[in-house]
């Protein structure tokens, strides 16, 4: 009795492996591990609600558990470091902001190198840069907003959320192809840079959508375009700053997957593919969108290390012609 109930035991185990590893889309191609999702960001920032929002679904997608590990510090270096020394087995990705590769590296010393050490895979959320005013301002649009800071020169400031980041870049990119001589004031992150401008202090910054989307909804701000390429399904009826006849400040934010460069492209592509399936489904797209988010698309690894490759050239040349210093 003890050896058919034995039998029975095992058969039933075998049947359960066996339509578990037939059901499609589990099947984890790159090992039978949990995942490691490390993040360069303390829990509740804005990589980390990402990366939660993937973890879920991805899991589906390769059967396995996605475990999300938080390692903020020194830039990023700490959690890249992490993911540099793991096995090259594809069981260790990260989940960051484009920050990490395209503007850190340039105003900070980093022990890797953006290009060469990091293989980029999917992009989950992206969302352009919307230049915001106060309300006060006697400025309407972007091309009053140019003839206002012109009838005032020397006096009129741009905030950003820091030093060395897109939207300090593109106050300064706006400065010099609008002719303006606006100064640079720079904050520790979005909230306290638009509470001044809130408040009428600083006419004006660059700030992500997602931020500012809460606060253009309830009149605290103005819009004067969008950074993308095209506009943005949250502001449809603010312009880009491309029609407003600024192409050259576009600047996209997104977060997305990488690994290290040392994991064989073959499993890269697996862990690339898997990353689109799962950002693609209706769940983790409604849950982008309710914080602000685009949804991520579906380009191949060839098209995000140009992608990387040409936000980075294009920010450190930035650097380069106003010979920004950093502390």
């Amino acid at each position: 009795m003890a050896f058919q109930s034995f039998r029975v035991r095992a058969l039933a185990s075998l049947l359960c492996a066996t339509t578990f590893a037939a059901a499609p889309g589990v099947a984890n191609a790159w090992g039978d591990k949990p995942l490691r999702m490390i993040v360069p960001a303390p829990a509740g920032g804005t990589m980390d609600v990402v990366a939660r929002i993937l973890s879920d679904e991805l899991s589906h997608e390769i059967g396995q558990p996605v475990i999300v590990e938080n390692k903020p510090g020194a830039g990023g270096v700490v959690a890249v470091q992490t993911m540099r020394s793991a096995a090259p087995d594809g069981n260790t990705v990260m989940v960051t902001a484009s920050n990490l590769l395209t503007e850190t590296p340039i105003v900070i010393k980093v022990n890797f190198d953006p290009i060469k050490d990091i293989r980029p895979l999917a992009v989950v959320a992206r969302t352009g840069l919307v230049p915001v005013g106060w309300p006060g301002v006697p400025a309407k649009d972007m091309k009053s907003l140019v003839t206002y800071v012109k009838a005032n020169p020397g006096t009129v400031s741009f905030a950003s959320y820091s030093t060395g980041t897109v939207s300090h870049f593109a106050g300064m990119m706006l400065n010099r192809k609008a002719g303006l001589d606006m100064q640079h004031v720079p904050f520790p992150g979005s909230p306290p840079a638009l509470a001044q401008v809130m408040g009428g202090q600083i006419p004006i910054m660059f700030d992500g959508i997602p931020t500012s989307k809460p606060l253009l909804a309830s009149g605290k701000l103005r819009a004067y375009g969008v950074t993308s390429k095209s506009r943005s399904s949250f502001l449809p009826d603010v312009p880009t700053l491309a029609e407003l006849g600024y192409p050259e400040l576009a600047f996209d934010n997104w977060v997305g997957v990488v690994v290290s460069a040392s994991v064989p492209e073959d499993i890269s592509e697996k862990i690339r593919a898997a990353t689109v399936r799962a950002t693609a489904t209706a769940k983790v797209k409604e849950r982008l969108t309710t914080q602000g988010f685009e949804p991520g698309g579906d380009a191949t690894q060839a098209q995000m290390a140009r992608m990387v490759k040409d936000d980075y050239e294009r920010n450190a040349a930035i650097v380069k012609e106003f010979g920004t210093k950093f502390d």
